[in-house]
């Protein structure tokens, strides 16, 4: 019998994923120059949290797809890839809405950009602004 039931990666949260984390490996390792320069310390910190924040968000949305898809697939007791007879539960039809109803999920990779790219410019205009006041005191 073909086992149908394999989980379906979404390559749309896991493409994003494994960018972000290759340009924060790049930015850790070329952290001592990067960060060296006084006046672009600001900057290069926030653009790590921008894609720590980011990589964040798309990997929690990745791990829940995937968690919700195995839960799911429990439910298919033959392997066919169709809910069925007395696959059809109570339980199931939660699994499923969880799985199908989620939009938020599948296009975090699109709302991950604004809200980490809210965050890091909001924490690098107060950090200029802390930067201003004190050296004007």
């Amino acid at each position: 019998m073909n086992e149908v039931n394999e989980i379906n990666f979404p390559y749309h949260l896991i493409t994003p994923s494994i960018i972000t984390f290759l340009i924060l490996g790049l930015i850790v390792y070329k952290r001592k120059r990067l960060f060296k320069n006084e006046k672009r310390r600001w900057s290069w910190s926030c653009i790590t949290l921008f894609f720590s924040v980011y990589l964040l968000i798309v990997a929690l949305a990745l791990i829940t797809d995937i968690r919700y898809q195995s839960n799911l697939y429990e439910f298919d007791l033959n392997g066919d890839g169709f809910f069925n007879g007395n696959e059809i539960t109570p339980e199931q039809k939660i699994a499923m809405k969880n799985m199908i109803s989620d939009t938020g999920r599948n296009f975090s990779f699109i709302s991950g950009l604004f809200v980490s790219g809210i965050l890091s410019i909001t924490v690098y205009t107060s950090g200029l602004f802390i930067k201003y006041i004190t050296k004007r005191v």
